[in-house]
C-alpha cells in the first residue's frame, strides 16, 4: 500500500458529546465514507527532552511548534511498518512528514543507535530536528480509537473521531498492548477536520445547529498537562 508522506493542511479540533456525533455522522452521511482503515487503534510514542522541552513550548502557543513522534496503526512487532513523523504547526497550517520504516530500525534511529537506511529530505529534517534538540527520549505512549473518514468526491476533505484516548508513561513501546489513563471525560469524542481550504457548507451548518465550536486539544499537552506535570510536582516535594 503506498502510504502519503507530506501533508499541508488545516487540522480543525472538536468535543463531541455521543449525541452531537451522531447529527455529524448524520449529516456526513450523503458526503462522507470511511477511509480504508475504518476504525483503527492508533498507537504513538512522542519523543522530548528530560525537562519536557518540546511539550512546554507547545503549551505557551507561539506561532511555531514542532514535535516528532512514532506511530503505528496496529500493535508492532520488530518487522513491522511503522512512521516516524516531523509534525510542525506555523500560523495555523500543519506541515506533516513521515517516513515508514520497520519498527525496531525506527527505534533504533530516533533513539541515535543508527543512521536512517533512507536517504531522503524528509530523513535529513528529521536527522536535523534530533541533532538540534539532543538526547530526545519516548515521553509518553499514547493510543486512541480512530474512525477515519473521506471525502466521496475528489477532495482532500477528511473528518476523524478519537475516543478511548489513553496515555501512560511507563512500557514506552509499540509492541506493547493498549492501556493508560483517560484523557478525556466519558462520554465525549474528540472530532478533527482536516483539509487545505474551507470546510463544506453542510459541515458548518450542522456544526451550527449543533452547537459545536473549536477547540484547541492537544493529545500530549493534555497528557502533560493532566498526569506528567502533577508527577513531576510531588516528586520535587518529596526532594524538598
Amino acid at each position: 500500500m503506498a502510504y502519503q508522506s507530506v501533508f499541508q493542511r488545516y487540522e480543525l479540533k472538536y468535543l463531541l458529546t455521543e449525541e452531537q456525533k451522531k447529527k455529524v455522522r448524520e449529516a456526513m452521511e450523503p458526503y462522507m465514507e470511511l477511509d480504508e482503515y475504518g476504525r483503527t487503534t492508533i498507537r504513538s510514542l512522542y519523543l522530548d527532552t528530560d525537562d519536557y522541552r518540546l511539550v512546554r513550548r507547545s503549551m505557551e502557543k507561539p506561532s511555531y511548534k514542532e514535535k516528532l513522534r512514532i506511530r503505528s496503526y496496529s500493535q508492532a512487532e520488530p518487522g513491522s511498518t511503522v512512521f516516524v513523523e516531523l509534525k510542525k504547526k506555523y500560523k495555523h497550517v500543519v506541515y506533516k512528514r513521515r517516513i515508514s520504516l520497520p519498527e525496531e530500525e525506527a527505534m533504533e534511529w530516533v533513539l541515535g543507535e543508527r543512521r536512517c537506511s533512507k536517504d531522503t529530505q524528509i530523513s535529513e529534517e528529521v536527522d536535523y530536528f534530533l541533532e538540534y534538540y539532543e538526547n530526545l527520549h519516548p515521553a509518553v505512549f499514547l493510543s486512541y480509537e480512530r474512525e477515519a473518514f473521506s471525502s466521496r468526491e475528489p477532495s482532500d476533505f477528511r473528518v476523524t473521531f478519537d475516543d478511548t484516548i489513553l496515555c501512560r508513561q511507563e512500557d514506552l513501546s509499540l509492541e506493547s498492548a493498549v492501556y493508560g489513563t483517560p484523557l478525556l471525560p466519558e462520554g465525549l469524542v474528540l472530532m478533527e477536520i482536516k483539509c487545505s481550504g474551507g470546510i463544506p457548507m453542510w459541515m458548518t451548518r450542522v456544526l451550527s445547529q449543533e452547537h459545536i465550536y473549536k477547540t484547541s486539544f492537544s493529545k500530549y499537552g493534555t497528557a502533560y498537562q493532566t498526569m506528567i506535570f502533577p508527577k513531576l510536582i510531588r516528586e520535587v516535594s518529596c526532594h524538598a
